[in-house]
């Protein structure tokens, strides 16, 4: 249900807002309407720099936390935090002049890039507090890293709380990913190889731990999503880098499973799992989800496949180019077709495509 300039209107009448809340509306309402009609319906909202004085910033700010780490030795990683609380203390007082920072290059001058460097940097700084703080509390390899990743998804939650940038919801989920899989190896599941991370296969909890990580953080991807169907805001940023984050978790453990058992059957299952990958895409019109999980597909099927690979690499190349150049019109058809679904009206239009 959309709302127009008349009901705006009747609810100035009724009392309900006042003039200058219903200009405001009404401003917010074209210029979504405007910003959307603006973007070519090809295309998929996407953001690093918007500038060359912002790549300018970020030579400026790396070299400045350079020469910082340098100066007081607060990167002191090969020693696994062994300064204690004192390292622990110069973390969190570096922490606190980035978000002095961000407070100038991202609330006051909104700056993407200079904002995605501090973002890294506070995450480096947020891991070393909670491995000093382990060190300084006699905590064990394993508990001590838990503690540092913990400590740097709580403090990137915040950060993302506080400056809203949406390149920090994707720390926040490989925080979440890597602390669970450090209270795993804590409590003493090793595994026997890195596959094992997506393997559902192997032995251990690790891939089902990835797979279920990667459904919760779809989820709040379409969350984000659904709250910016126009594709205009942070929320729709914010779903951008958690699809990217979301969609190798799923589709790397779901293909890397097929790909070992090696079977003809198992084969033919990945290859229907690849187009539901890809009608999911188009449906939810993210072409962030479908690249980045078809492309672990692609790189596994050369590594596991060898030199049988080429056929295959071959036409999921042909059909990843067919379906660029064609999106917009396969949505328009496909959303058209498909029957009514719960959050069906919440997604991105797709009549401006047909």
């Amino acid at each position: 249900m959309t709302l127009d300039a008349s009901d705006v209107r009747a609810a100035v009448a009724a009392g309900l807002i006042d003039e200058r809340q219903a200009a405001g509306l009404m401003a917010l309402g074209q210029a979504r309407r405007g910003a959307r009609a603006a973007l070519d319906p090809r295309e998929e909202p996407f953001e690093l720099f918007r500038g060359f004085n912002e790549l300018f910033i970020v030579v400026g700010l790396v070299i400045l936390f350079g020469g910082w780490a340098a100066l007081t030795g607060v990167l002191a990683f090969e020693m696994l935090g062994m300064q204690g609380a004192r390292q622990a203390g110069m973390a969190l007082a570096t922490m606190a002049g980035l978000a002095g920072l961000a407070r100038y290059f991202t609330l006051r001058r909104r700056m993407v890039a200079p904002s995605i460097a501090l973002t890294v940097m506070a995450a480096l700084m947020a891991v070393q507090a909670g491995l000093s703080a382990g060190w300084a509390m006699g905590l064990a390899f394993g508990p001590r890293f838990v503690l540092a990743a913990a400590t740097a998804t709580l403090a990137l939650a915040v950060w993302y709380a506080v400056f809203r940038i949406p390149f920090a919801i994707a720390l926040v989920a490989l925080g979440v990913f890597a602390t669970a899989v450090a209270v795993q190896v804590s409590g003493g599941a090793l595994p026997d190889a890195a596959s094992d991370l997506f393997l559902l296969t192997a032995r251990g909890p690790f891939a089902w731990v990835t797979l279920t990580l990667g459904v919760l953080g779809l989820a709040a991807a379409l969350w984000f999503d659904m709250g910016d169907p126009h594709r205009v805001g942070l929320r729709s940023a914010t779903g951008f880098w958690l699809h990217l984050v979301a969609a190798p978790a799923i589709v790397n453990t779901v293909a890397l499973t097929l790909l070992d058992a090696g079977t003809p059957a198992a084969q033919a299952a990945l290859v229907g799992f690849v187009a539901l990958v890809a009608l999911f895409a188009v449906v939810i019109d993210r072409r962030s989800f479908l690249v980045s999980g078809v492309g672990y597909v692609a790189a596994l099927a050369v590594i596991m496949l060898r030199d049988g690979a080429a056929p295959a690499i071959v036409a999921l190349g042909l059909g990843l180019v067919l379906l660029g150049a064609q999106w917009e019109r396969l949505r328009a058809r496909l959303m058209r077709a498909l029957p009514g679904f719960p959050g069906k009206d919440r997604l991105p239009p797709w009549e401006i495509a047909a």
